[in-house]
């Protein structure tokens, strides 16, 4: 993670068709998604492969990967509000940051493409099933609903200032996706594989005619059978000047009994008030997100 330039790499095969933009990084300890989007267009330009359109991934928070911090100064995660887009002021490194992605974006014309499509690479600090997190804009969530995973909604509706958030809202079609935990080799591999099924989605893209097949796809592939769609519930919120410590062993998805012991904050037991899923255990020094609360819901797709 030391010499990393913004744009990863670019393939296209000069056949008009989508933009698929994907990034990796935007937290500078989740580097998986970088790993992936280099390991994928090494292999798209070995086998120069046929695609609609053009793929373009770019790596996030550069300093903060470089670092293996998940920030500099603040969350690069919670910057996109239109108020700071607005401002044009970058008084912290990742403002810096997310202007420059921006520019990265805008240099690649609407006008150019039939249809614009993301995917932000993300990683958990807990133990995770690789999942799906969409905001019900635009036409995100049929989109999401193309993939064999987990899905979650309403993250970026509770959390805001979120990538995905800004380019939702600029009428880019896509979603987050959570490979798993930070620097696992599971993480890497789940989102190399949601890389390749994203580019056979949205560009058209024969993975048959790749040199060989890639198997992170097919395993990704595999967990069509799984796929489940849930809604946040409850957020629990941290400021910065309360002390947390969540109990150990918790995963995404598992199932909550009412009256367990989730956690300890300012010297008090936290207690589920929920028989339904927990979501995203902080298990790490820096974040705002104690834990989330998730409920099943029956798809209507």
């Amino acid at each position: 993670m030391k010499d990393i330039n913004r744009i990863i790499g670019e393939y296209t095969s000069n056949k008009r068709g989508p933009l698929l933009f994907i990034t990796g990084g935007i937290h500078g300890n989740e580097p998986s998604g970088v790993i992936a989007l280099k390991k994928v267009f090494k292999i798209l330009n070995d086998d120069n492969v046929e695609i609609e359109g053009t793929v373009v991934g770019v790596a996030g928070n550069k300093e903060a990967l470089k670092n293996n911090v998940r920030y500099i100064d603040e969350d690069l995660n919670r910057t996109w509000t239109k108020k700071n887009i607005a401002s044009h002021v970058a008084d912290s490194h990742e403002k810096k940051e997310m202007f420059e992605i921006i520019e990265v974006l805008k240099s690649y014309k609407e006008k150019e493409y039939t249809k614009r499509y993301f995917v932000d690479c993300h990683t958990t600090s807990s133990a995770s099933e690789p999942y799906i997190s969409v905001q019900e804009v635009n036409d995100n969530d049929a989109w999401a609903h193309c993939f064999p995973t987990y899905i979650i909604r309403g993250f970026s509706d509770i959390v805001l200032g979120c990538i995905d958030h800004y380019e939702s809202r600029i009428g880019v079609t896509g979603f987050v996706f959570e490979g798993g935990q930070h620097i696992s080799k599971d993480a890497v591999e789940h989102h190399e594989g949601i890389i390749w099924l994203a580019i056979q989605n949205a560009c058209n893209l024969d993975l048959n005619d790749l040199t060989e097949y890639p198997e992170t796809a097919r395993m990704l592939s595999e967990k069509r059978t799984q796929q489940k769609t849930f809604e946040i519930k409850y957020r629990h919120g941290l400021t910065a000047t309360d002390s947390f410590e969540m109990k150990p062993g918790f995963e995404n998805f598992q199932k909550l009994k009412k009256g367990e012991v989730l956690a300890h904050q300012n010297g008090k037991e936290i207690v589920s008030e929920w028989n339904d899923y927990i979501f995203m255990p902080l298990y790490q020094s820096q974040g705002h997100d104690g834990f989330f609360v998730v409920e099943e819901v029956v798809e209507t797709f």
